[in-house]
């Protein structure tokens, strides 16, 4: 049962136990990583009403964006028949690179992480062009 202290109401872990539903441990750690704001009386934990709407009423922190990886299009022969290599910078340059080869099924694009230099994918030339179009 939540104390009153004149117009203040103070609610303990247990009272917000049962009204949450939370299990004891839980509440007790999110006041000691500050996610609930309350104050401890001796060895009891209290939070006012106040401080649980504004818990509520906070917007969740959103992770940061994700960055758009600057990626690179290498256009290379599957075998050491083919030996032409060319790096394209957009999917464009590189579809257009394709459609100049005359046995498409000999070639392959290697995907690249532009700033690391990881391959992020091997594909057919054929299963490029399919994918882009």
């Amino acid at each position: 049962m939540p104390k009153k202290i004149g117009s203040l109401t103070l609610y303990s872990v247990d009272d917000l136990h049962e009204l949450l539903g939370l299990s004891k441990m839980t509440i007790r750690a999110y006041f000691r990583e500050g996610k609930l704001k309350g104050k401890k009386l001796g060895v009891q934990w209290y939070i006012t009403e106040e401080a649980i709407r504004e818990y509520f009423d906070e917007p969740e922190e959103k992770p940061a964006p994700k960055r758009k990886r600057s990626l690179k299009y290498v256009v290379q022969g599957v075998n050491d028949l083919v030996s032409e290599t060319e790096e394209c910078s957009t999917i464009e340059e590189t579809l257009d690179t394709l459609s100049n080869q005359a046995i498409i099924s000999l070639f392959q694009v290697k995907i690249v992480d532009a700033e690391s230099g990881e391959v992020l994918e091997l594909i057919k030339a054929r299963d490029f062009i399919e994918r882009h179009n």
